[in-house]
């Protein structure tokens, strides 16, 4: 059974809450002789909005694609909802792929395909049951829950950049994950739109219930969203603590992040 522990959320009370991903010993090779994960270990708290920083290569996209299976660790263990998902059936496996959001850095949407296609498809690969009345319903709601409904019938080559991860944020939000990982939500936007992306991470968590690893090198996103922050260096987690513990921090290497 998944044990509950205390965890102080800068933004509340101290409260007790539940780890519902834990990594531990992580190592990931890429080729002969690029290993990129040498051990790496954390944990995800209900709840929670976790930060991950670390420099190009560090790790951080390939950490967050083990969760989900997109990429196959070398050694370790993931657990998932007190489930080890690197040893179990692939049929379970997809059972909590539908809980977990991934918010890749394109947005990935399908070119060919309008805003509510690209919606309603992801419904009705996963929710056949569904009829045409409640798939259109629920593409309505999940572009109001990101301020884009006004958006339903463009093609994704009419979007900004900005608009794009919203969409993309939409899509993720359609089939109502209770983890969300966001893949670098910030990068190629303005300093105004990546601000507006961060406070919708934010509305999103507190108005969906969700709990989310951000990956991002963006240190304003990581201010305004971290409850946490883990920072990846040489394949391993080099240092841990909320936005302002790290800001303080006497080594040279985490204090570069916030220069």
């Amino acid at each position: 059974m998944i044990k509950e522990k205390k965890h102080k959320d800068p933004r509340t009370k101290e409260i007790e809450q539940t780890p519902i991903i834990e990594i531990k010993d992580l190592h990931k090779t890429f080729g002969t002789d690029n290993t990129v994960l040498k051990g790496v270990s954390l944990t995800l708290y209900k709840g929670e909005d976790l930060v991950v920083l670390g420099r190009s290569g560090s790790g951080k996209s390939v950490t967050i694609k083990c969760i989900v299976g997109l990429i196959e660790p070398d050694k370790g263990e993931i657990k998932v909802f007190d489930e080890n998902v690197l040893n179990i059936p692939k049929s379970e496996l997809n059972a909590i792929r539908v809980k977990i959001g991934f918010l890749f850095q394109s947005g990935a949407l399908y070119d060919s395909m309008s805003v509510r296609e690209n919606l309603a498809f992801t419904l009705t690969k996963h929710k056949r049951d569904l009829t045409a009345e409640e798939i259109e319903n629920e593409v309505i709601e999940a572009l109001d829950n990101v301020g884009l409904a006004d958006a339903i019938d463009k093609m994704p080559s009419e979007l900004s950049g900005g608009m794009k991860k919203r969409i993309g944020l939409a899509r993720t939000l359609i089939l109502k994950p209770e983890i969300i990982l966001y893949d670098e939500p910030t990068t190629g936007l303005d300093t105004i739109t990546s601000r507006e992306i961060s406070e919708l991470i934010l509305d999103i968590k507190h108005k969906q219930k969700t709990s989310s690893i951000i990956i991002t090198h963006d240190m304003a996103c990581a201010k305004l969203t971290a409850d946490r922050i883990v920072v990846l260096k040489d394949g391993v987690i080099h240092a841990e603590g909320t936005y302002e513990e790290l800001e303080k921090n006497e080594d040279e290497w985490v204090r570069s992040f916030f220069e």
